[in-house]
């Protein structure tokens, strides 16, 4: 099969063609036909960092998580799923799971689930990592109907599906975002824009909760800003962030009595616990795409397998709106 492969890791790793031998369905797996992958923060963080993070495979690697494709083969022990069906997933690249810039992989089961009946392959394959992030972070932090829900970083990858899984949930989005592209999308998207840059935490609190905070702030910036999450929280609130890579006064959350969610999806792949967990993410998350609940966003640009390094400079660049596909 044709593959894309990093042959060393560092600021300048490059990607290039390589042919080598397609996998085979073993037990538990599923063998896919790659249509189309997405390109994620972190993979550009593996391609870049290399060993120096945890879970980067050994090189050389082909990378990629998120993936659309057609079933090719079923291995032993597989229930649910037949030659031609069209699936989606996050199943690999990384730690010693190879990865989706290839023609063909081989995915546990429990990792992919049918895609939406009405996603294009390039729409599928932009959903899986930000899709199971989002939902995990919205429903640990028990969203409900009702509730005023504040998303920070709305227009990005992981943002704006928690936007359009908040408001599918019932509950009043609110989101943040910091130029007039971002502020469109936001709105488009169906919720409540707010202006980081022209309003403070004090100011956007009062004007949309009079004074009393959100019930649930969904955090996909992370970093020092979860101080504005925690500021924005109302008391007993729950604060969920997908990047809490970072030093924080919690005096903030313990005097609101805050929960803390951290969201780390890569867990299931990296450790083998709980796959079958990703794998139901993806079928209700499936569901609410067909039901009209969640559109993802695209990136204006197009990208072939060959091109894959340039999907990675698009991603950034911070030019992109919406997610980068890479079409096989």
């Amino acid at each position: 099969m044709r593959a894309m492969i990093v042959s060393a890791y560092g600021e300048d790793a490059v990607f290039e063609a390589a042919e080598m031998a397609a996998p085979q369905a073993d037990a538990g797996q599923v063998l896919i036909r790659i249509a189309a992958s997405s390109v994620n923060t972190v993979d550009t963080m593996i391609r870049k960092m290399g060993k120096a993070l945890p879970l980067s495979p050994d090189a050389p690697a082909i990378l990629g998580m998120d993936f659309a494709g057609t079933v090719e083969a079923v291995g032993a022990g597989v229930a649910g799923y037949a030659v031609g069906d069209e699936v989606y997933g996050c199943a690999g690249g990384l730690a010693d799971l190879p990865g989706t810039l290839a023609e063909f992989l081989a995915a546990d089961a429990d990792l992919i689930a049918h895609k939406p009946k009405n996603l294009s392959m390039r729409e599928a394959a932009a959903l899986p990592l930000v899709a199971i992030t989002a939902y995990e972070g919205l429903t640990r932090a028990g969203v409900k109907a009702g509730q005023k829900v504040l998303v920070h970083g709305g227009s990005g990858g992981v943002g704006h599906v928690a936007l359009q899984l908040a408001k599918h949930f019932g509950a009043d989005v609110y989101s943040t975002g910091g130029g007039d592209k971002q502020v469109a999308l936001i709105e488009r998207l169906g919720a409540m824009s707010i202006n980081y840059k022209t309003e403070t935490v004090e100011q956007y609190v009062a004007t949309h909760t009079g004074g009393s905070g959100f019930d649930v702030v969904f955090d996909s910036v992370g970093g020092a800003n979860m101080a504005h999450s925690f500021e924005a929280a109302a008391l007993n609130g729950h604060v969920a962030s997908t990047v809490a890579l970072c030093e924080l006064d919690l005096s903030t959350a313990h005097f609101k009595g805050l929960s803390l969610h951290v969201v780390f999806m890569l867990i299931p792949m990296l450790h083998n616990v709980g796959r079958k967990v990703h794998g139901q993410i993806l079928r209700d998350v499936a569901q609410v795409v067909e039901a009209g609940g969640l559109q993802p966003v695209l990136d204006e640009t197009n990208f072939s397998l060959a091109e894959v390094g340039d999907a990675h400079a698009r991603l950034e660049s911070g030019k992109a709106t919406g997610k980068v596909v890479v079409q096989n």
